[in-house]
């Protein structure tokens, strides 16, 4: 059998092929087609010389709902709420988001106000009818949407969470009045306390399905067409894979799809390897996604975002910003300095060494310039680099600074690790970790090349790269089990919350997890449960999430384990009264995984390791560099830098005072010497 996953990302579009039968693994990269990814993907497989009726199962990591909503090309959004609420979707917190910039403007809605329509009716928290819903006005106000040209609908309505009713007949009334609208309803979505997370993330979904479902259907009948006729799932920011056909309802559930699947592959290969804590680094050709692993596992959060939207959908707890191989470095505003990103050259016309149009200088210009990365080879075995052209680029920003091109390229790659640290050391260091604890796990295509810089800056000893780092999230998609989230809100005061009224939410939930997991043809020793609760002290407005065993035997074992958690974020915690506010259970559906194939081959040498020599810059200095195959590196054996080591899809540079060695799992370590 076959299994293939793949990830698009905004330069190339990564392909991890596994064989069941010969356990051999088989990796590409092919440009991304932004327009329509599914091009790219065809591309990718027909490269493969795979024939697609053999794809037994495909995983894919898709970034068109997150394009959608960075891009606003979304469709013409409506919304149905609550009378009295329609301007929570304009004017949200009323947050200021640039603090020191007076000129800053508010946020732009997703939709217009007029098109924030109301409807009468209103629940209280505790689900019971305050006013009875007017469903006389519906038919009117789907007539109005129809008009308008309205594609999408979301039906938002208060305290919707506690009693879904007013909203279930509102949205059933519009789908069969309005065919031709996708509709999503509060309680579909995100079934939590909180209306404007809740609000915004059910907006946000309903904004981004008609592109997502078109792309998915599309992608669909392109595969059937090619002659795979098997199920599609996609990666979604939880950690685990859905149906696509589940996507196309839920799509805001992808929205961090191909940085999730990095985290899981990360987690998954480090407890192969006996690194259990780990930072990972992944670094692509728009941006770069950080996330720490503690005991391997990796922190969840519901207060997410996209671009400026709140995203309120537990997801991994990722941090990114925007630096990445093909991030534009240009003169600040003040024309005193320059800055990184987060303006990309994208797939096209991409860095100027792409030589397909761009001039303007990237962090892989000033990679080729300082000769960290080789001309000699294709990029990605696609696309051939042109160091003349890259230097220009470089050189032209450096003329306006009275620089050399040296020595602007190497303060482009220093700018752009700083914004890097600054987002590992907001996921460490301001919750209380201390970097120097962890490994650095570099992947991606271009993360790699900067993760001893970044590491050097936070006094990270250790650097680690994965086997195919620049297809590293692809082969994530292969590891990842699937997974479903469940929630639901009761408010109460710990101590006075009987256990049994507990048990009895968990119990509704598990037989929930259960019958989904059934349905999706896992056998019950192929399925786990995690439970949490989010919990504060009371008075606080903010709550950690608490994880607790399902059979929970009483109420003090709660309230220990939020004050441990507590204690560990915060440094101490009281004796003071605590309340549950929402029960959460992860439903997880085990897969297979692909075995990585070990590195003990008789051929491989540290003499046919070192395969030439090429002047690299560090410290405004040209060192003749050692030159590394990867693939012919022996275990064990100890390279001192500097060198760089080279494999298809990505190079890993050691800097003098560096050193590497390949271990028995065919991780590369960097270690400082």
């Amino acid at each position: 059998m076959i299994w293939l996953g793949i990830d698009v990302g905004g330069t190339f579009t990564d392909l991890v092929l596994y064989d069941t039968r010969s356990a051999a693994l088989r990796v590409i990269k092919t440009p991304s087609t932004p327009v329509d990814q599914s091009e790219g993907i065809l591309a990718g497989i027909a490269q493969l010389g795979l024939d697609a009726a053999q794809i037994s199962r495909l995983s894919h990591g898709s970034t068109v709902a997150t394009n959608t909503a960075l891009e606003r090309s979304g469709a013409r959004l409506a919304a149905v709420m609550t009378a009295g609420h329609r301007d929570i979707l304009i004017v949200g917190r009323g947050e200021r988001t640039e603090m020191y910039d007076i000129r800053a403007r508010p946020l732009v809605p997703l939709l217009e106000r007029r098109l924030c329509l109301e409807i009468d009716e209103r629940m209280l928290a505790d689900g019971t009818v305050l006013r009875p819903l007017d469903t006389t006005a519906i038919e009117p106000l789907a007539d109005m949407m129809a008009a308008q040209g309205v594609e999408a609908i979301a039906v938002c309505f208060i305290n919707s969470y506690a009693n879904p009713a007013h909203e279930q007949h509102v949205a059933a009334v519009l789908r069969t009045a309005l065919p031709g609208c996708v509709v999503c309803a509060s309680s579909d979505v995100l079934p939590e306390y909180r209306e404007h997370a809740r609000f915004f993330t059910t907006a946000l979904n309903a904004y981004v399905a008609p592109r997502m479902q078109h792309y998915l259907g599309g992608l669909r009948r392109r595969l059937q067409a090619a002659g795979h006729d098997g199920a599609v799932s996609i990666m979604t920011s939880n950690g685990g894979t859905l149906p696509a056909e589940q996507v196309e309802s839920l799509p805001a559930l992808s929205m961090l799809s191909g940085p999730a699947a990095g985290v899981i592959a990360a987690a998954h290969l480090g407890g192969l390897a006996g690194y259990r804590d780990l930072i990972t680094y992944d670094m692509g050709g728009t941006s770069t996604d950080v996330c720490v692993i503690r005991d391997g596992g990796w922190g969840m959060t519901n207060a997410g975002r996209v671009g400026r939207f709140p995203l309120a959908l537990r997801q991994i707890d990722i941090n990114s910003v925007g630096a990445g191989g093909g991030s534009i470095a240009a003169a600040d505003p003040g024309g005193t300095g320059i800055s990184v990103g987060p303006r990309s050259a994208g797939a096209r016309p991409g860095p100027a060494c792409y030589g397909h149009g761009g001039t303007e200088p990237t962090v892989t210009d000033a990679n080729v310039v300082l000769g960290r990365l080789g001309t000699d080879q294709k990029l990605g075995g696609q696309i051939s680099l042109d160091r003349n052209l890259a230097h220009a680029a470089v050189a032209r920003l450096a003329e306006r600074f009275g620089l050399d091109a040296l020595a602007m390229a190497e303060g482009i790659l220093r700018i752009a690790a700083a914004g890097m640290v600054s987002a590992i050391k907001e996921i460490s260091v301001m919750r209380g970790l201390d970097p120097r604890d962890f490994a650095l796990l570099a992947y991606g295509g271009a993360g790699p090349l900067h993760a001893a810089l970044v590491a050097e800056e936070l006094r990270m000893a250790t650097v680690l790269v994965p086997p195919m780092p620049g297809n590293f999230s692809a082969f994530g998609l292969l590891v990842a089990d699937v997974r479903r989230d469940y929630v639901r809100t009761r408010m109460s005061a710990t101590a006075t919350t009987p256990v049994a009224a507990l048990r009895a939410v968990l119990d509704g939930l598990a037989e929930t997890a259960h019958t989904d997991l059934a349905a999706a043809g896992f056998a019950p020793d192929r399925r786990r449960l995690e439970v949490s609760l989010d919990m504060r002290y009371l008075g606080q407005a903010f709550e950690l999430s608490v994880a607790l065993p399902f059979d929970i035997a009483d109420i003090a074992t709660v309230e220990r384990a939020f004050r441990a958690v507590y204690a560990a974020r915060y440094g101490e915690a009281m004796d003071d009264p605590s309340e549950i506010v929402s029960y959460r259970l992860a439903a997880w559906g085990l897969t297979e995984n692909p075995a990585l194939p070990r590195p003990t081959e008789p051929s491989r040498s540290a003499a046919a390791a070192r395969w030439a020599m090429r002047e690299a810059v560090f410290g405004g200095t040209a060192i003749s560099t050692t030159l590394l195959h990867r693939d012919a590196m022996p275990v064990g054996a100890v390279f001192d830098g500097p060198a760089i080591v080279e494999e298809p899809g990505a190079s890993t540079v050691v800097p003098p005072a560096w050193r590497v060695q390949l271990d028995g799992q065919g991780m590369l370590v960097l270690h400082r010497s």
